[in-house]
């Protein structure tokens, strides 16, 4: 009887220590959160705008090259063998120019983007953590597809998080 009593006692501990824990635990689909926050939709607005001006620098470019090409194509019977040469170091030259360039570009781009969306992350990550401190959850697991959590039986802190953004 008393090590019936023992067991009862035991599993009620483990049931309330468990039960405790569950309230200690919650999690968020960041992804869903950034995606919701206005700062995010204007630093899409300001990279497709910073976008635009590389791809229009580099199709001024390319089209510079092209109308060169023609030339020097068109040309190409009447020049001598060393005038023709150079064109061809020239245009080559020309080539490497424009492909460092959109290479460049590429990495302007996306530390821009890394620029814009430090800051975001940083609001995002303090809304939640202050939710949670509010809520008294000691533990957040990121419920973003390909995160790693599998299931997610906890609290949500998405709505919360997006009230206290002010996002509707």
């Amino acid at each position: 009887m008393k090590s019936l009593r023992n067991l009862f006692v035991a599993f009620a501990l483990f049931t309330a220590f468990n039960a405790i824990q569950a309230q200690n635990v919650a999690h968020i689909d960041s992804e869903q959160l950034l995606m919701a926050m206005p700062e995010t939709k204007a630093m899409e607005t300001e990279l497709k705008k910073v976008q635009q001006t590389y791809a229009d620098e580099y199709n001024a470019q390319a089209t510079a090259l092209q109308a060169k090409l023609k030339k020097y194509d068109a040309e190409a019977p009447t020049q001598t063998d060393v005038k023709n040469e150079e064109r061809r170091i020239e245009v080559k030259s020309l080539q490497e120019k424009i492909q460092k360039y959109a290479q460049t570009a590429d990495q302007e781009i996306q530390k821009k983007r890394f620029d814009l969306l430090k800051p975001i992350v940083e609001k995002a990550q303090k809304a939640v953590s202050d939710v949670a401190t509010e809520k008294g959850v000691k533990y957040v697991f990121d419920a973003s597809p390909g995160k790693g959590l599998i299931v997610f039986e906890g609290e949500d802190l998405l709505p919360a998080v997006k009230t206290k953004l002010g996002i509707l």
